[in-house]
């Protein structure tokens, strides 16, 4: 403890032994008018350095002294008060026992009922005030120092007055160097209307931000709505961006655990806040099983998908976690990144490519991995298209390899991550992955390793995909470049996919296909005006050009065909296709048929071989599609190698089947 640290807690000492003091002096003072008689004053002086002893140290048995002045909030009071009530309960169990077990000298010496009485309430106001007050002093301070630097608190509408709306004002208020003033609540529910939350204002409902905005100064909004979904904020961002407010939001405020709050991550409002759905509840106790203590090996472990699965599996305790993978710089991150967060965890870079077997084979044969989440693909679709040998070695033969030795090394689950291109493809990239698909699901048939897939779509944020595209291209001032108005896609955050892996490596007996619900397909255009908007521009500011369908590209995308027979299973979130694999032997041959294809490096044997492999393969007729025409077709019917067909509403959500009435 430093001299200064020493001195300090010493005053803090002296001014509670100070206000203690005073406490039983007023006490005494007060109970006798102030006309203190002599034999009181006798006991006064008697009994002072015993009542004050016991009052400090029974504060210093509740923790009080240790709390920080300045910090002091309602559970410090609270502890004091505790503390005082203690006191007061020992001093009047003496004062009454006194009456009766004490001999004649010494019931002089015990307090009065009404000295203790005063006593109680002088000494709680003081204790908790000296410290209330170092705490608004403190506040004082902070707010007159931005002052001088020109900082002055925003002026603030909180959105939602519920239970997080009530956290986020109680923590904005113990953390003044935020710099937001907040003016009032905006709610929905219309019974909260004129009441006071924490002592802000609920002025009305959110609709009304235009009216109530500009009356009252407000620069800025703070979403506070618990468990807010993708469309309640994207409204609230509308209204309160028409109303000429700064939106922001933190993200934590969905996930409220145990009413703790880090306002500190209060943000702008991303495009996840705008497609976020409720979360997704896991079976960690099915998860953990399969994972702790295991070892566990991640292919494409420095990918978009496979760093953070290796993020999700260091929660669940494995033995070991091999990070496969070629890129060294993208290795060397993801281990770094998991030694920092997960210091005790085994974590062991392996640099291989899965094409190369005997690499793999000796990882294999080395670490005996438990469980193989394969991650690692070629996934751009315009340059597959441009470079299909390449995909067929990586995507079709490294997966083969790859099977074939957890296999042979007694592999007990092996998770292969497909993607939703797969289904009735138009591409190579979606092609080379239906193929693998076929591979794993037919060498499931003949393994004990339980082999399984899982199906998703688009992953917000990943590298290569469309919103860090989008936020480059805005970023220089535009235009931003979408192929097709009517482009959809599924989109899902990359913890919601990698979460949802994790749990369906969990099921099924081998074989299957799991598809993950991807939730309402979103327009590829409004996703670039909404990010144009929440980048701070107006429409007209930033412009939109269509360049034309690219090369292998759909205008909507599928998660499974009626073949699949998609079904619910134990998680809302996670449907499982079943199909009757081919055979291995004939799946083997067409392998090497399409193998051999991509070593000769003729892209047109590629692709004629994947057509004679996937059957519902369908390359477009045309590989490019100028804008004029994608303009003039945007308001006609899908063209029937876009069009798609969707499980029937016996099986999948309501709204899937209506999409596929539409289609």
């Amino acid at each position: 403890m430093t001299t200064r640290v020493a001195l300090l807690r010493a005053i803090q000492v002296a001014i509670d032994v100070c206000v203690l003091s005073s406490a039983l002096w007023l006490g005494f003072f007060i109970r006798f008018d102030w006309q203190l008689p002599a034999p009181m004053l006798r006991s006064l002086l008697v009994l002072w350095p015993y009542v004050v002893g016991l009052e400090y140290t029974v504060l210093f048995a509740f923790g009080v002294p240790r709390y920080v002045w300045r910090y002091v909030g309602l559970r410090e009071v609270s502890r004091i008060l505790l503390a005082s009530a203690t006191v007061t309960l020992v001093l009047t169990a003496v004062r009454g026992g006194g009456a009766y077990w004490f001999s004649e000298l010494t019931r002089h010496v015990v307090l009065p009922y009404g000295v203790i009485a005063i006593n109680f309430t002088l000494a709680f106001l003081g204790v908790a005030g000296v410290r209330t007050a170092r705490r608004l002093l403190s506040e004082k301070s902070k707010a007159d120092s931005r002052r001088q630097r020109g900082l002055e608190p925003v002026p603030t509408l909180l959105i939602g007055a519920g239970q997080g709306g009530l956290l986020v004002a109680k923590e904005i208020e113990n953390c003044p160097e935020l710099g937001i003033a907040p003016i009032g609540f905006l709610d929905d529910d219309a019974g909260k209307k004129g009441t006071l939350v924490h002592g802000i204002p609920v002025l009305g409902s959110i609709d009304a931000v235009s009216h109530i905005a500009p009356a009252l100064g407000a620069k800025q909004a703070l979403i506070t709505v618990s468990n807010a979904s993708g469309k309640a904020v994207r409204r609230i961002s509308e209204l309160c961006s028409k109303a000429g407010l700064e939106v922001k939001i933190i993200p934590s405020v969905h996930q409220l655990v145990g009413g703790q709050l880090d306002v500190t991550r209060i943000r702008d409002v991303a495009i996840e806040d705008l497609l976020r759905r409720e979360p997704i509840a896991l079976d960690n106790g099915a998860i953990g099983q399969a994972i702790r203590g295991r070892t566990v090996m991640i292919t494409g472990a420095g990918g978009s998908i496979g760093s953070e699965l290796c993020r999700q599996l260091s929660q669940f305790m494995p033995g070991s976690l091999l990070l496969v993978e070629r890129a060294e710089n993208a290795l060397f991150e993801i281990h770094r990144e998991l030694c920092q967060s997960h210091p005790k965890q085994r974590s062991l870079p392996c640099i291989a490519d899965i094409c190369d077997r005997p690499r793999m084979s000796q990882l294999l044969a080395e670490y005996q991995p438990d469980v193989v989440f394969h991650a690692a693909a070629h996934k751009h679709v315009p340059l597959m298209e441009e470079h299909p040998a390449e995909a067929v070695k990586n995507n079709v033969q490294g997966t083969r390899q790859l099977a074939d030795l957890a296999n042979e090394h007694g592999v007990e689950t092996f998770v292969m991550i497909s993607t939703d291109k797969a289904v009735r493809p138009t591409s190579v990239m979606g092609a080379s992955k239906r193929a693998a698909e076929l591979y794993v699901q037919s060498r499931a048939r003949l393994s004990q390793t339980r082999f399984v897939t899982v199906r998703f779509g688009n992953v917000l944020g990943s590298a290569g995909s469309v919103v860090p595209i989008f936020k480059k291209q805005i970023a220089l001032g535009g235009p931003v470049t979408v192929t097709h108005p009517d482009m959809e896609r599924y989109f899902m955050t990359i913890p919601e996919a990698t979460q949802l892996v994790l749990q369906a490596g969990t099921m099924g007996a081998g074989g299957e296909i799991f598809i993950l619900d991807m939730g309402e397909p979103v327009k590829i255009v409004d996703l670039a005006r909404d990010l144009i908007r929440l980048s701070g521009f107006a429409e007209d500011e930033i412009r939109i050009e269509f360049s034309g369908i690219r090369p292998g590209e759909k205008l909507f995308e599928e998660l499974s065909t009626d073949e699949e027979e998609a079904n619910r299973t134990r998680h809302p979130k996670i449907l499982v296709g079943r199909t009757s694999a081919a055979s291995h032997v004939d799946i083997d041959s067409e392998l090497d048929r399409l193998l051999a294809a991509a070593l000769d490096g003729s892209a047109a044997r590629v692709k004629s071989e994947l057509r004679r492999l996937v059957t519902d393969y369908q390359p477009p007729e045309r590989d490019e599609l100028p804008a004029a025409a994608v303009l003039e077709s945007s308001s006609s019917p899908a063209t029937s190698t876009t069009r798609i067909t969707l499980p029937p509403s016996a099986v999948l959500p309501a709204r899937i089947a209506n999409r596929r009435a539409s289609a």
